[in-house]
């Protein structure tokens, strides 16, 4: 993967090459290994390159025979080799940059939708003047940028936008939405008038700036005229995650395999020792040295069982606290999760072995694996109720609910809401609508995405997960985390032959007599014992109830209720501060409320406090 930044102005006025240069600098860790500008009228591009394909060759920026396109391009085609194949262009490269160049070329902007990878990338047309920006159908790669009358400017990360001069200034009218989900919702972000481009998307501006942004990929319907059996789909599903992970494997460096344990990672990593058949695959395991929440026996039971190389890194409450502020600036966000600082651990230690790792996200959201989902259908037949007698039951019941009964609350909770839409947003919230009014004075302004269209109630639960959660959340949090420590991450459950097969199948296969999951899992009995296939799901936790009463405590009080605090000022400081007293005695396990609290003020603390940059 790399790092691509630039700039457009409309008035045709030169680009400073002091400007592209500080872009690529904070751009670094994302391609440590080189890095280039080019200017042409009004328009300036740089790029920083994490040498994965052809190594020798393939400089960006890269510029077409005939001089009219220009390309700096972040990511991995999966496909190019075939793809290069189709195109009548005179090739002077062996990797995939020049297949992407070539297709605009020979094709056009529409050359985009032939792509099987991840990637982002930004073409300048130097006949037209316009600028198109594209990125992959998923989300796995980020591309922000900022538009006005004077200008275009974009990059990989928003910190490459404040190196140009974007001013640095909170859009409070996306609290509400990151209160919501932990994460702002594309196109917004918490920084004023920057937005990244949403997932499946591609852009064009015109010389004088204006702007068409248009969806270029959605996932299919579900194929009710199409007989799937349980057996067939089992079947299906294992040849395309084959072929995924097959094709995740295109690489001229090492790559290895995070290994949590779980279905997903585990699947992936026997998978891929199958595919390559004599050297064992590396891969990597993080632990926090708490028995409730360690899996670290379980991956070594599983590279045990496939015959991996495996590597192991061990986390403590020190490592959050040396570690947020540095990673909050990488994410250009608040830490969404404490699994953030996980992977990044893993990221560090994979590095010193490899360059690419293959991870696991996307098999919740793809076939029904969070507990939520075993709740999607007689969720949607309490929504028949009128809201305010589910509010009444719920005010009722939640109260006698206690710290043992989280996921109950949560379920609770999301019963409660006022519609679907609501009710799809409140299952990762930490907060209620009512809570986040009071935090927030009484003026949320929800940006929350649409409503969302599909068959039934599982299948829109999952197009909004997908649509959300995943690119928004997961997906951002493996980039800056990866990238942080010059490593590439590659989701192979997320390639999109994969997702399109996962949307045809019903919902009959994914939730199926109260399994969740149980057509990946079933494909995962063909390469796993069934104790790994079969065990409850824990996730990648954190022992954050714990640390927030003891090594985090004192930080946790000074950052949220300091004079100077940004959370203590923007939200309501008496509502914070019984939660944090309630946490304290033990009344409530409130970790995720808090967490989310602190990676805000962490966050601000990072870009808007902070003399130096990381």
């Amino acid at each position: 993967m790399c790092g691509i930044a630039g700039i457009r102005r409309f008035d045709d006025n030169a680009v400073s090459e002091d400007t592209l240069r500080a872009m690529a600098t904070v751009l670094h860790h994302r391609g440590p290994d080189e890095s280039a500008t080019w200017r042409g009228d009004g328009v300036g591009l740089a790029h920083t390159r994490l040498s994965i394909i052809d190594l020798a060759g393939s400089h960006q920026p890269m510029t077409s025979p005939d001089g009219r396109w220009v390309l700096v391009f972040n990511g991995e085609i999966f496909n190019y080799q075939e793809l290069r194949l189709t195109l009548d262009y005179p090739f002077t490269t062996h990797g995939d940059t020049e297949v992407v160049l070539a297709g605009l070329t020979v094709v056009g902007p529409a050359f985009v939708e032939r792509l099987r990878g991840q990637f982002a990338y930004a073409a300048f047309d130097t006949r037209t003047g316009e600028t198109h920006l594209a990125r992959d159908r998923l989300g796995v790669l980020p591309l922000h940028y900022s538009l006005d009358h004077r200008a275009l400017v974009f990059g990989s990360e928003i910190k490459a936008l404040h190196a140009a001069g974007v001013p640095r200034r909170v859009d409070e009218d996306s609290l509400d939405a990151y209160l919501t989900a932990r994460a702002v919702p594309a196109p917004y972000t918490l920084f004023a008038g920057v937005r990244k481009l949403p997932p499946g998307h591609r852009a064009r501006v015109s010389r004088t700036g204006e702007l068409q942004v248009e969806r270029y990929w959605a996932p299919p319907p579900s194929d009710p005229g199409h007989l799937w059996t349980p057996q067939s789909a089992v079947d299906a599903v294992d040849v395309a995650v084959t072929d995924a992970v097959a094709a995740a494997q295109v690489a001229d460096v090492p790559i290895g395999c995070y290994l949590s344990g779980g279905v997903d990672s585990s699947l992936i990593a026997a998978v891929m020792q199958r595919l390559r058949g004599g050297a064992p695959v590396t891969t990597f395991a993080a632990g926090f040295g708490d028995p409730r929440l360690d899996e670290l026996p379980w991956a070594r039971r599983v590279s045990e069982h496939v015959g991996t190389d495996h590597h192991e890194v061990h986390l403590r409450a020190d490592d959050f606290e040396d570690l947020w502020p540095r990673l909050s600036w990488h994410r250009d966000a608040p830490i969404s999760e404490p699994a953030d600082i996980a992977v990044f651990g893993l990221a560090r230690a994979a590095r010193e072995q490899v360059r690419v790792v293959l991870s696991g996200e996307g098999g919740d959201e793809l076939f029904g694996g969070y507990p939520k989902h075993r709740f999607a259908r007689p969720l949607a037949v309490a929504t028949v109720a009128p809201a305010s007698l589910r509010r009444v039951a719920v005010d009722a019941l939640e109260p006698r609910l206690g710290p043992r009964f989280a996921r109950a609350r949560i379920a609770v909770r999301a019963a409660g809401a006022g519609d679907e839409r609501e009710q799809l947003s409140t299952w990762f919230a930490p907060f209620t609508t009512a809570e986040r009014r009071q935090l927030l004075g009484g003026r949320p302004v929800a940006r929350c995405r649409p409503d969302v269209l599909g068959g039934d109630a599982l299948d829109r639960m999952l197009r909004h997960d997908l649509g959300g959660w995943l690119p928004d959340n997961l997906l951002e949090r493996g980039d800056r985390m990866s990238m942080a420590a010059s490593l590439e991450l590659r989701p192979p459950l997320l390639d999109h032959h994969l997702v399109e097969l996962a949307f045809r199948l019903p919902s009959s296969v994914k939730v199926r007599r109260g399994v969740g999951k149980w057509v990946l899992k079933e494909v995962a009995r063909r390469y796993l014992p069934a104790e790994v296939v079969d065990r409850r799901k824990v996730g990648f936790k954190v022992p954050l109830d714990q640390w927030f009463r003891t090594d985090l405590r004192d930080s946790m009080w000074e950052r949220l209720t300091g004079t100077d605090s940004f959370v203590g000022q923007t939200l309501d400081r008496r509502a914070v501060h019984r939660l944090l007293e309630r946490h304290d005695r033990g009344v409530a396990s409130e970790e995720s409320r808090i967490w989310t609290l602190m990676c805000l003020e962490v966050w601000h603390e990072s870009f808007f406090r902070s003399t130096t940059d990381a």
